[in-house]
């Protein structure tokens, strides 16, 4: 599998990059990220949200499970950290399959329920500000999301 990656010097570069990212989204694009706490996942949705025209504040849903943003496009930001356990379909689908875009922090906890062509970007810690971003494309979709966002 191709993966693309880059380093930001701070969570402004980490930002900046996840809103050139959103200008090339389209409904029903969905974006697993993944990384430690503190790696940056809200940081770059936050940014996605920028990308977006979202005006509302951007913050992680994790007790609400899924957060709702209208933009250019409508953003469905989920947080599946407290769902590791949980053995019944959520009706995530419905979301994925919608007229917005999907981003799911720790979405390796609900991997059987993700679909199967996505854009996993993982996030790592590479200093105090400093983090490494690698973009993981599932699907021809994302492959080329990915060859356009890299030119």
């Amino acid at each position: 599998m191709t993966q693309f990656e880059l380093n930001t010097a701070d969570s402004k570069e980490t930002s900046q990059f996840a809103a050139k990212l959103a200008h090339l989204l389209q409904p029903g694009d969905v974006l697993a990220l993944e990384g430690d706490l503190g790696a940056g996942k809200t940081t770059f949705t936050k940014g996605l949200a920028k990308g977006l025209d979202i005006k509302r504040t951007v913050n992680s849903p994790t007790f609400t499970i899924i957060k709702e943003y209208k933009g250019k496009l409508p953003l469905y930001h989920m947080d599946v950290y407290r769902l590791a356990d949980a053995p019944e379909d959520l009706g995530f689908d419905e979301y994925f399959e919608g007229d917005g875009v999907t981003v799911v922090e720790w979405a390796h906890l609900i991997e059987e329920q993700l679909p199967s062509e996505l854009l996993t970007i993982y996030l790592y810690h590479e200093g105090q500000e400093q983090r490494k971003i690698v973009l993981a494309p599932k699907g021809k979709r994302y492959e080329q999301l990915c060859k356009e966002i890299f030119r």
